[in-house]
């Protein structure tokens, strides 16, 4: 089978805007939530979130750029950027573009009709380019004059990792040679955590923010919303070897299922999601013994975590290796959770160091899982599961194996 090595890596998130002060955060274990002072004083139910780390788009885009950028698209582009640059430049020969996104420009859309409707502002001319959904592939695909395909997925809180695996797909069917792909979301806006927090998702712990989210803790309550974005520069491995570049591992297996089940709450029992555990080592060609560790989709909402731990605990034949959760820092990033927690986990199976699961202080679900908390736990350089579930049942699991680091 054909091999996809990853070559590039670029983030923005609320744990650190560069590759390494993410990964460090992270091996922290130190929550980024706090109160937003745009969702205080009553604009939102709840609101704590986790907010992007301090970005200045002026590094990336000439100010007639950013007059046609929104948020969402800020950060999309800026993260894939950092992937080019980190890769070594763009790809040669046909490079397609694979993004995922759960809320697309949700927030613009919203700033937009209220303005529009309390007659503030006129609709802006670039208005349609902006809300536009696959605005940010778009974009990467002009930028840097790719012209093999240019995809938006929207699997939900899954869009990422879908994103991500339909890229490794391409470059293994010989339609492409290399991807720019990743996932990406910015709803810190009233209108979203309304609508969220109407479904119950959102944690209610406003006055311990950092505290807020807890995955698989017996006393989690829902998610922490975040925000940012991650993109991966995948490539055949022989294109990457010919030309010299440095290789962080391989995007070896991927495969993706729907619980078929609810439109929001996960199938209780975690059944397919384990199935698409099983298929994604399947056709990675490993066995779940030879797995190093998991990095867990999980949320901190209740049933999430039930399932996940029920369909872990069936996948690896009650036998799991270490698990962790990096939503416990970061939040929730939606359409950018399983990009991010692609690179994360890659770069922990890489060092061979897996980070803690923040605010974890124990519960039924660590009688099923090894749930790695209080501190980084060292283990042997080995694949990596990364998982991704979201509403309407979408599951997208991934399974990342690393180069040695040097």
């Amino acid at each position: 089978m054909t091999r996809v090595v990853v070559t590039g890596l670029g983030v923005k998130s609320p744990a650190g805007n560069t590759v390494g002060d993410a990964f460090a955060a992270v091996l922290a274990g130190t929550s980024s939530a706090t109160v937003i002072p745009e969702l205080a004083g009553g604009r939102a139910p709840i609101p704590i979130g986790c907010p992007l780390a301090p970005f200045e788009p002026l590094d990336y885009f000439t100010g007639r750029e950013l007059r046609t950028l929104d948020r969402t698209s800020q950060i999309g582009l800026a993260a894939a950027a950092d992937a080019v640059a980190d890769a070594g430049g763009p790809p040669a020969g046909a490079c397609g573009v694979y993004v995922g996104t759960g809320g697309g420009g949700l927030a613009t859309l919203e700033n937009l009709i209220v303005g529009h409707t309390l007659g503030r502002e006129k609709v802006p001319v670039y208005a349609v380019p902006t809300l536009m959904s696959s605005s940010t592939a778009s974009r990467i695909a002009i930028r840097y004059g790719f012209r093999g395909p240019c995809l938006t997925v929207n699997t939900a809180c899954a869009s990422g990792a879908t994103a991500i695996g339909e890229a490794l797909r391409a470059i293994r069917s010989g339609a492409i040679g290399s991807a720019v792909a990743g996932g990406l979301d910015a709803l810190l806006s009233p209108l979203a955590m309304h609508a969220f927090a109407r479904v119950g998702a959102l944690s209610e712990r406003v006055d311990a923010p950092a505290e807020a989210c807890r995955p698989f803790d017996a006393d989690r309550d829902g998610f922490v919303m975040g925000e940012g974005a991650a993109f991966l520069v995948l490539e055949r491995a022989d294109l990457a070897e010919a030309r010299g570049a440095r290789v962080y591992g391989e995007v070896s297996g991927y495969a993706a299922n729907c619980d078929a089940d609810h439109i929001v709450t996960p199938l209780k029992d975690g059944s397919v999601a384990a199935d698409c555990m099983r298929a994604a080592l399947r056709d990675a060609g490993l066995a779940p013994g030879d797995v190093g560790h998991v990095n867990a989709h999980g949320t901190s909402t209740p049933h999430n975590d039930s399932a996940e731990a029920a369909a872990l605990h069936a996948c690896f034949d009650g036998r799991t290796p270490p698990v962790t959760s990096t939503k416990g820092v970061t939040g929730h990033l939606v359409g950018g959770a399983g990009a991010l927690e692609a690179v994360l986990a890659l770069l922990s199976a890489r060092e061979g160091l897996v980070p803690p699961t923040a605010n974890f202080t124990g519960g039924p679900e660590a009688d099923l899982l090894d749930i790695v908390h209080g501190k980084p736990r060292p283990i042997p350089v080995a694949p990596v599961l990364s998982n991704s579930f979201g509403f309407g049942g979408s599951n997208a699991c991934l399974v990342l194996t690393p180069s040695p680091s040097s």
